[in-house]
């Protein structure tokens, strides 16, 4: 069993694949520490894996660890096991298909079969078509054919496993945490903790209560699943005794995942490039000390700030946040969506590429969204609505804690100017809320300049 994105013995359908095949109930519990991925991930994402893989490695006796190019060290350990078969769950992104063909093909010069079972989704990316066969452009038709497309129940966990390890271990990475940096509990126990107590105690007000960054009323599960420490099929089994607007969002948001999964599936190269490559020639500005402050969190905007200081304390964003953050990148510092998604993918334990993505793609106006490039998010409107008291700032920006909540979220306006080294606005919104709207329609279409910023959008429709 070569475990991937899937660390976690319940609900596993290549795990009991695995263990089917086994005429003695022998497996090895094979992890490979992939250079190609851990090297460009940030400390949180690695620290994270470090402690979900130990929390397995408890689960099972002990991992079969091995570090570098997986296509050599899987058929390595395969031949050492003498296994007719390695197991995995599928892999829908673009390095991970490709990995998986070529280990594949190594494995097979060896008579040795790769056998892919399940994924880390409740209905795996390209499943869900319309009636004319095409895959969905836009989220809302997406997510009722997923919805009627429905998905499997869960699975029990194994039992009577007997794990082997043929080959000496590798040591795991030395990740560790940045200081400041404060992770949540990895592991499976951790994650079926995680969501019960989200059940029982916030999942009737998450519909009302999921965009206020202020209140605890979020799961904060995206790493559990971004790591496969439970399955999303769990969790939907769990909404379903849960009749309410609560289940009902909540369902959607997974549906979100699953959307943005299937749009990577098709479209690959939207990893790296602009799903809507028109966006490609809009007029950007180069990153520079304004970048760096937003990086820092010293934009003078206070959920902004907030938001980026809260990503570097926890290895996580509030997704309303994100939302905000990443506007005022593009929209009023008017850097290219990629800078931004890069950083997050630096700090997120939770960093899932097709999410961070077309989540950033969404939010820079070149994504899913079927009337993007106006929304606009003016970062004091949006602090005053979804952190109203400021107690979300005041968490993040100690320089703003005696600051009332009148002023909270317009520290500017205060006589004598912000308290304690806050910095003053690196822009003016109105003004560049402007600006973005005239690069707008600025933007070349097919080769002419577009006057209206309407028919600026047509290709979108």
């Amino acid at each position: 069993m070569w475990f991937r994105r899937d660390l976690r013995l319940a609900d596993n359908p290549a795990l009991l694949a695995a263990l089917a095949g086994a005429a003695d109930t022998q497996v090895v519990p094979l992890f490979v520490l992939d250079p190609a991925l851990s090297c460009p991930a940030g400390a949180a994402r690695r620290a994270y894996l470090e402690a979900s893989l130990t929390d397995l490695g408890m689960r099972v006796g002990g991992l079969q660890l091995r570090r570098g190019d997986p296509v050599r060290e899987v058929a390595e350990v395969a031949r050492a096991a003498h296994a007719s078969t390695v197991h995995v769950a599928e892999d829908f992104g673009p390095h991970g298909r490709q990995r998986d063909l070529d280990v594949e093909a190594e494995l097979a010069r060896h008579g040795i079969s790769l056998v892919r079972t399940g994924s880390p989704y409740a209905v795996q990316p390209g499943r869900v078509v319309n009636k004319t066969g095409d895959h969905y452009q836009v989220f809302t038709p997406y997510s009722r054919a997923w919805r009627d497309h429905g998905w499997r129940t869960p699975l029990e966990p194994p039992r009577a496993v007997h794990w082997v390890r043929p080959l000496k271990n590798h040591p795991l990475d030395d990740a560790p945490i940045p200081a400041g940096l404060r992770l949540p509990a990895a592991g499976e126990s951790a994650a079926h903790r995680r969501w019960r107590d989200f059940l029982e105690r916030h999942l009737g007000d998450y519909a009302i209560t999921r965009d206020r960054p202020d209140l605890e009323g979020t799961s904060r599960m995206s790493t559990h699943l971004k790591w496969g420490e439970i399955h999303p099929r769990t969790m939907l089994a769990d909404l379903a005794l849960h009749p309410g607007a609560g289940a009902a969002t909540y369902t959607t948001e997974l549906a979100w995942r699953e959307f943005y999964a299937d749009v990577l599936w098709r479209s690959p190269g939207s990893a790296r490039e602009y799903l809507n490559p028109e966006f490609a020639r809009m007029e950007y500005d180069r990153p520079g000390i304004r970048f760096t402050a937003w990086c820092d969190g010293l934009t003078g905007y206070p959920i902004v700030d907030a938001g980026m200081r809260q990503l570097r304390s926890e290895g996580w964003m509030h997704n309303r946040v994100r939302m905000i953050v990443a506007s005022f990148l593009v929209k009023d510092l008017h850097i290219e969506w990629r800078h931004g998604a890069r950083h997050f993918m630096r700090w997120l334990a939770d960093g899932d590429l097709a999410s961070n993505q077309h989540g950033w793609q969404w939010a820079a106006g070149c994504g899913t969204d079927a009337s993007p490039y106006f929304r606009i998010f003016n970062p004091t409107l949006q602090g005053k609505r979804f952190d109203p008291h400021g107690d979300y700032v005041r968490r993040y920006v100690p320089e703003l804690r005696p600051v009332d909540e009148k002023s909270i979220h317009e520290p500017w306006t205060i006589d004598g100017g912000p308290p304690g080294g806050y910095p003053s606005p690196i822009v003016d919104h109105r003004h560049e809320r402007r600006e973005s709207l005239r690069r707008l329609k600025m933007l070349p279409v097919d080769g002419h300049v577009k006057t209206d910023p309407v028919s600026a959008l047509g290709f979108l429709r």
